[in-house]
């Protein structure tokens, strides 16, 4: 069985669970030894990220790597097209979410407890920006649901998790708004959302006194 290094309220960690339902992969989720960030987790994972999965004896601690390596060992569901082209687009719709979206959402955490009107304006702009070529990328999207949409869902839920707390104004483009609820739709989605907003949220109460 997959032993996965994780904390309740990481927004990758979530994105890797959505991967493992939606593979019917069973795991053992545990807490990364001493926490994280501590000598006795880079001792075990060097670069000290979160999620890690160790089975028979490889350890991988990179959220596409892990993906890639379930999608290739667990091949049904794909969760990549059969074609290279789509692939490709799949492969860009994580990435823009990993390098370009989840970015502007995570310059704003550091303010959680208290908040900066000013960040919140500037992050509220960029997100709506990144959301506006999100909407722009995903055209007539004729893609299955894949490896690269696994980690919107969570990041949407922090969006709208943040904006009472930050006083976020977010423009959501009609056509993210058509791709999120059908991501939303989608079984092993759902099922994380309905565990991890309830933990996302006592998180965020906490993180604020």
């Amino acid at each position: 069985m997959l032993t996965v290094y994780a904390i309740p309220p990481s927004l990758y960690c979530a994105k890797l669970r959505i991967t493992l339902r939606a593979k019917g992969v069973a795991w053992r989720e545990v807490l990364p030894p001493g926490g994280y960030g501590s000598a006795d987790y880079k001792a075990l994972v060097p670069s000290g990220n979160l999620p890690a999965v160790q089975v028979d004896g490889l350890l991988l601690a990179d959220s596409e790597a892990i993906a890639e390596y379930l999608n290739e060992v667990y091949p049904s569901p794909a969760m990549l097209p059969d074609t290279a082209a789509g692939r490709a687009r799949m492969r860009e719709r994580g990435r823009f979410h990993d390098t370009r979206l989840e970015p502007a959402l995570r310059a704003l955490f550091g303010s959680i407890k208290a908040p900066d009107a000013a960040l919140s304006a500037a992050q509220s702009g960029a997100i709506s920006e990144r959301l506006a070529q999100l909407g722009r990328m995903l055209g007539a999207d004729d893609l299955a649901f894949g490896l690269g949409d696994c980690g919107y869902p969570i990041t949407f839920a922090w969006i709208d998790a943040l904006t009472p707390v930050l006083g976020l104004q977010i423009d959501w483009p009609q056509a993210v708004r058509a791709y999120r609820a059908r991501v939303e739709a989608v079984g092993p989605v759902a099922a994380e959302l309905q565990s991890y907003v309830p933990v996302l949220q006592a998180w965020l109460a906490e993180a604020r006194g």
